[in-house]
């Protein structure tokens, strides 16, 4: 007779769990991503100090991001710590299982308008895996750069044309940096001149924002697929704003205002 061995954490991993049981000495949870198997959370892991209450941090129901201090396989005991977890470490756990539910949501709309099968949908499962870190950055991909970007996945044509079709309604991440330009030109003309050299920039990149907030201000704005390639984007642009402007007896000046995200679904 063969017993099926459970899948453990390792220790040192970062990992979402379930609160079940609140006690004195601290708390029983299930780990989400391990078929809900139990650890215990001392109560000298909680937080740093002394604890009157441990019902002040943690409640029955609330999901932790906690991090496996000990795992002792033969017992089937898991220590965990909510202490050890830093403010990156949870940020970046709840960003990957954010996605991950995501992904999920994305693969059974592929299997109902394809009417696949479980098996069908796991092999497509492990073949995304085999080339992206998650399902949800596949689909990204694909929904930037088209169904060819993915063709060594080799996917069946039916397959590849739901897909390509579920891609094409999500609403893809972006973030936007901005700043403010002081443009001035005293000339007769120099109105135009100031207008022309903007539309001419905005003409040529249908990411790039340009608007009026009262002389001598405008705000200009870019919006890409991360920050990195929006910052590639602004430095030649304001380069190329202030020559056009100091090259006809103008002023220039830009002060960067705060980035943000600007969609993330």
């Amino acid at each position: 007779m063969s017993t099926e061995i459970q899948e453990m954490p390792e220790q040192g991993e970062i990992i979402i769990a379930t609160i079940t049981k609140v006690m004195d000495h601290g708390a029983y949870v299930t780990l989400d991503e391990y078929d809900d198997i139990q650890g215990f959370l001392h109560i000298s892991e909680i937080a740093p100090g002394w604890i009157r209450s441990v019902n002040r941090f943690v409640r029955d129901g609330d999901k932790k991001v906690l991090l496996v201090k000990k795992v002792n396989a033969q017992r089937g005991d898991i220590d965990l710590s909510l202490k050890q977890v830093s403010k990156d470490q949870r940020k970046q756990k709840l960003k990957e299982v954010k996605k991950f539910e995501k992904g999920k949501t994305l693969l059974q709309n592929v299997q109902e308008k394809g009417k696949l099968s479980d098996e069908e949908i796991e092999k497509l499962e492990d073949s995304i895996y085999s080339k992206f870190d998650s399902v949800y950055d596949a689909f990204i991909s694909i929904g930037r750069n088209g169904i060819e970007s993915v063709k060594e996945l080799k996917l069946a044509k039916k397959t590849a044309t739901i897909i390509e079709d579920v891609c094409s309604k999500i609403k893809l991440p972006s973030v936007e940096i901005r700043g403010i330009m002081e443009i001035t030109n005293n000339q007769s003309n120099g109105v135009e001149i100031i207008k022309k050299t903007l539309l001419d920039i905005i003409k040529k990149d249908s990411t790039i924002d340009i608007t009026y907030l009262g002389a001598p201000k405008y705000r200009l704005s870019i919006n890409s697929e991360d920050f990195k390639s929006a910052e590639k984007l602004l430095k030649p642009i304001i380069e190329e704003i202030e020559t056009s402007i100091e090259k006809k007896k103008g002023s220039f000046k830009f002060t960067r205002e705060d980035s943000k995200k600007t969609r993330d679904n």
